[in-house]
């Protein structure tokens, strides 16, 4: 008999495979005759832009041969938008491929990766796979402005001389909140230039606190600095994994050594491109996730559950000792919102802000199911 597990890297085998939540493929089969609320993804309920859409028709007479192999396109388009060089551009098979490939890189055995205790689940795999130590730094209290938010200094505490990747959100997933640009500049600054600080912006676009800024123009600045962002949230593009991430010429350079051929489909890169030319749908998506995220926080409040502050299109929300059985009876009801236990928030329970009628049908459920 083969051991695979004694066969695999000794990373690789303490790996626990990326938690999804639910089947949702199963349950939307099971309430096919009934609309399943799903607001356990983080997906804009509003859906792509009708020149995407139209980009992924004409993009299919050409499905039979291999995509532009350096996203030439695309990456003007991005270039464009945000001001910087195509060369600073990495494309991804969405921002998870490239996070994933950050640690491949630049970490490795008997290296140290840093991130926030309550961040996103997949800069641990990241560390793991490369075989590096995560070095998981405290975050916010429940009580602070930002729950269980990044705490900036704790971070920087936890740089040390193995120290070669630091991951943090901004906004974060799964708790929503956020850090000021002033902060995160000061923080940058006190940084070692040797350590690379990826900042993943997945959720940026929906951001509308004024504290808020955007790293993308310290990447001039600091070359130890990278900004990465996806298609799948604000854009509506989840289906079609495209993502990318900005930095200095010279470390995109040694990223591209290890980017897979063709790793961003066609259709991905004609629909990514015609979303960034439509400006409106954008602007209509992110006002539209804005006021049902007001109103989905105060109604929650309303019932007394205690609310995240949120810049994303998420919230974050306390349903103390009975969060996985009202979880599972909204399951049963057609609801799917997001268990936290794998992040180590079982008393948690992370909600898609939806449209006004799936909020509606969430709320009604929820008050079924107390």
């Amino acid at each position: 008999m083969i051991d695979f597990e004694t066969l695999a890297r000794p990373g690789i085998r303490d790996l626990r495979a990326y938690d999804p939540g639910h089947d949702l493929i199963s349950l939307r089969r099971r309430f096919a005759e009934a609309q399943l609320v799903e607001l356990g993804s983080n997906e804009n309920p509003y859906g792509a832009s009708p020149l995407a859409r139209q980009a992924v028709v004409d993009a299919l007479a050409s499905i039979h041969i291999y995509p532009d192999p350096l996203g030439g396109d695309l990456k003007r388009a991005l270039a464009a938008t945000h001001g910087v060089d195509t060369s600073r551009i990495l494309l991804g098979n969405g921002s998870h491929e490239l996070l994933m490939q950050f640690a491949q890189v630049f970490a490795g055995p008997g290296d140290d990766v840093v991130a926030s205790k309550f961040g996103f689940a997949v800069y641990s795999l990241a560390a793991q796979a490369a075989g590096a130590r995560l070095q998981p730094a405290p975050a916010h209290g429940r009580d602070h402005p930002m729950p269980r938010g990044h705490d900036l200094a704790a971070l920087r505490a936890a740089i040390g001389p193995r120290t070669k990747l630091v991951y943090l959100a901004n906004p974060n997933n799964p708790t929503g909140t956020w850090f000021g640009g002033e902060d995160f500049e000061a923080f940058l600054d006190d940084v070692p230039g040797n350590v690379i600080v990826v900042v993943d912006e997945a959720y940026a676009e929906f951001v509308d606190a004024p504290d808020y800024a955007s790293a993308l123009p310290l990447t001039a600045r600091h070359r130890n600095l990278v900004v990465t962002r996806t298609f799948s949230k604000a854009y509506a593009l989840a289906g079609l994994r495209v993502g990318f991430a900005i930095a200095d010429p010279g470390l995109i350079a040694v990223m591209e050594r290890v980017r897979e051929s063709f790793n961003v489909n066609a259709v991905g890169l004609a629909a990514a491109e015609a979303a960034l030319a439509d400006t409106a749908h954008l602007q209509a998506s992110l006002a539209g996730n804005a006021a049902q995220r007001a109103a989905l926080a105060e109604a929650l409040r309303a019932r007394g559950l205690k609310v995240s502050p949120s810049q994303t299109n998420f919230l974050l929300v306390e349903f103390g000792a009975n969060a996985s059985r009202i979880e599972a009876n909204l399951v049963a009801r057609g609801v799917v919102l997001r268990p936290m236990v794998g992040y180590g928030l079982g008393e948690c329970l992370r909600i898609t802000v939806g449209t006004e009628d799936e909020n509606r049908r969430l709320l009604e459920a929820l008050d079924g199911s107390a």
